[in-house]
């Protein structure tokens, strides 16, 4: 089941859509740029998630307020000296602007991560790698499951283990940490025994052999060239415009942002214009189906 309208497109511009996302978020430290993509990230991410959503969001904004205030401890550069400590230790305006800075680069990646484990599924990853590099691409399928399914099934071990009295979150502090122990060896060898399985199902099954054919449920069609089209032109305009010094900037040892001029406003535009496509999509079905829904 497809979690949004995005999510239904061929796997193929998912990736490229995250890949840009991504990358561009980790090279683009102007402070325009870090709030578009700290924002739209966010929105998509509670677009997906909802309510639900907002406990990672809350997390992710108080390591933001940690970096940010924590950068001028480690990184006395710069000129604007804002007080002393600890000896003569220098707590400068442009590490805290630097820390602030690194921080939106950082929730904005995670964001964007976590709106990625949740769009790009297992099978889409099958999907474009698994025959390229058919080993790593079942492994790395793997690893990025092994979280959330060792939430939940650690969540039935101590659900059923408190059918039985040996509660996870009573007693001694001996028996919490015996309790945990058992919890952490049930997981493992859960684990170990799914690897196994796993393993010897996709060895009968014949994958990654040579000229072994598979089935697969999307198709690269007309909707799919018209997105991946205006995708990559926007991505072509925001680097033609960072090229040209639209996202210059630097922190160290002054706050140096380089003019607005008609790069900067087309590349912000490109950029935004080009992290809205899945909110858009998905904030206008929702608007769709509740229209259906009211029967108006």
């Amino acid at each position: 089941m497809e979690t949004d309208k995005f999510s239904a497109y061929n796997p193929i511009i998912g990736f490229l859509f995250f890949m840009g996302a991504i990358f561009m978020g980790m090279f683009f430290i102007h402070p325009l740029f870090l709030c578009v993509s700290g924002i739209l990230s966010i929105v998509y991410y509670l677009s997906l998630k909802g309510q639900k959503g907002l406990k990672l969001v809350g997390i992710l904004l108080c390591v933001l307020t940690a970096i940010t205030l924590l950068n001028p401890v480690f990184n006395m550069l710069g000129d604007t000296l804002l007080f002393t400590y600890l000896g003569g230790r220098r707590y400068t305006l442009e590490a805290l602007y630097y820390g602030m800075a690194t921080g939106a680069m950082f929730l904005s990646i995670m964001m964007w991560f976590a709106c990625y484990n949740i769009a790009m599924t297992s099978d889409k990853f099958i999907y474009l790698f698994g025959r390229l590099i058919p080993a790593i691409s079942l492994i790395f399928t793997m690893v990025l499951r092994l979280i959330p399914n060792y939430q939940k099934r650690a969540n039935t071990i101590t659900g059923a283990r408190k059918c039985i009295g040996k509660s996870a979150g009573k007693g001694s502090r001996r028996e919490l940490v015996k309790n945990a122990s058992v919890v952490i060896s049930v997981l493992a060898g859960w684990a170990l025994e799914d690897a196994v399985v796993t393993a010897d199902s996709m060895r009968s099954r014949g994958y990654g052999l040579k000229g072994r054919t598979s089935f697969c449920i999307y198709r690269f069609g007309k909707r799919d060239v018209s997105l991946l089209a205006i995708m990559l032109a926007l991505i072509s305009s925001v680097i033609l415009c960072a090229v040209n010094g639209a996202v210059k900037v630097s922190y160290i040892p002054a706050v140096t942002i380089s003019g607005m001029n008609g790069y900067s406003y087309f590349g912000i535009t490109a950029y935004a214009v080009f992290l809205m496509i899945p909110s858009i999509m998905k904030i206008s079905e929702e608007i769709k189906w509740r229209i259906l829904r009211s029967g108006i």
